[in-house]
C-alpha cells in the first residue's frame, strides 16, 4: 500500500533541478512509475515528494548531425514503433519490442529504465555498445556521460543529486556498422543480456563495442573481450570468439541470485556473445 506523498508538477528542467536540490533524499523523480510505484508499494523505499517530470515534453525521436536523439521520456512503447528508429536502429527496435510485457512497455519511459538502474534491465547493455551519450540537465547546465560511466551499481547511476536525465543521444550507425543485442532468462527480466556493435568492411571487423548486463550489479564494457576481435578478419574473429566471451563472462561481475548461479551466467555470457557476433554479422 502507498503512503502519502506530495506530487509536484514542475513545467521545466531548471524547475525540476530546483526541486531536486532542495528536497535532496526525500524527493524522488516519477515518469512512468512502473519500477518506482512498485518498490513504494512493497515499503522498500519511501519519499514525502515525487516529482511528475510528464509535462516536459521530453518523448521526441529525431536525427542530427549523425546523432540520433531520443528523449528520457519516450516509452519504450513509442521506441519500438518510432519509423526512424526501424530504420536506422533496428537493434533498439528489436530490444524494446521484448521489454517486460505490454503494460510496462506502455508506461516505462527509458529515461525511468535507465535512472532506476535496476540490474537486471535490457537498454543500458545496447546502449554501451552503440557508443551512446547519456545528457544531465540542470536547466542552467548539460554535461554528457558515457554509458558505460553512467552505471555505477545496483540502482546507483552518475547523475547527481539536482541532475535531471534529459536525452540519449546515439550515433547512427553507418552502412557498415553491425549490431545486435542478445538476452536470456526465464522469468521476465532477463538472467544475462550481451550486446556487441562493429565494423565490418571488406571481411575485416574493427571498432568492436561488447557490453555484458544482468548478470551482475550493472552492466558492463569489455574492453580485453574487444581487443580480441579488433582488426581481425571475420573467420579470425569468430575463431577468437570463445576466448573472447570467457573473459566477458568473468567481467560481468555476475552473482548467485533466483535468476541463476554465477558460474551459470558467466557461461552464457560467452554463449550469447559468439550468437550476438553471428546475428549481428548476417
Amino acid at each position: 500500500m502507498l503512503r502519502r506523498f506530495r506530487l509536484e508538477e514542475p513545467e521545466s528542467v531548471a524547475e525540476v533541478s530546483e526541486l531536486l536540490g532542495r528536497f535532496g533524499e526525500n524527493a524522488k523523480v516519477y515518469a512512468g512509475g512502473t519500477e518506482l510505484l512498485l518498490v513504494m508499494k512493497e515499503g522498500l523505499v519511501q519519499y514525502e515528494r515525487l516529482i511528475n517530470v510528464k509535462k516536459l515534453g521530453l518523448n521526441q525521436i529525431s536525427a542530427e548531425n549523425g546523432t540520433l536523439k531520443i528523449g528520457a521520456l519516450c516509452t519504450h512503447h513509442e521506441l519500438e514503433n518510432s519509423a526512424l528508429l526501424q530504420q536506422q536502429l533496428p537493434a533498439l527496435v528489436k530490444l524494446e519490442q521484448n521489454v517486460a510485457n505490454v503494460r510496462v512497455r506502455q508506461a516505462g519511459t527509458i529515461g525511468g529504465n535507465l535512472c532506476f538502474a535496476e540490474p537486471h534491465a535490457d537498454p543500458g547493455t545496447l546502449l554501451m555498445a552503440l557508443g551512446a551519450k547519456l545528457v544531465a540537465d540542470k536547466g542552467a547546465s548539460k554535461r554528457e556521460i558515457l554509458a558505460e560511466d553512467f552505471f555505477v551499481d545496483a540502482y546507483e547511476t552518475s547523475l547527481a543529486a539536482d541532475e535531471v536525465l534529459t536525452e540519449i543521444r546515439v550515433p547512427t550507425p553507418g552502412a557498415n556498422r553491425k549490431c545486435a543485442y542478445l538476452k536470456f532468462g526465464y522469468l521476465e527480466r532477463p538472467s544475462v543480456g550481451v550486446a556487441i556493435a562493429f565494423s565490418l568492411t571488406g571481411g575485416g571487423v574493427s571498432d568492436v563495442k561488447i557490453a555484458a548486463g544482468c548478470a551482475g550489479p550493472a552492466p558492463k564494457r569489455v574492453a580485453e573481450a574487444e581487443a580480441l576481435l579488433n582488426g581481425k578478419s571475420k573467420d579470425e574473429a569468430s575463431r577468437s570468439l570463445a576466448q573472447a566471451g570467457a573473459i566477458a563472462g568473468k567481467a560481468s561481475q555476475a552473482i548467485s541470485d533466483l535468476h541463476g548461479a554465477q558460474d551459470y551466467k558467466e557461461h552464457i555470457v560467452g554463449v550469447l556473445l559468439k550468437r550476438a557476433f553471428q546475428a549481428a554479422v548476417s
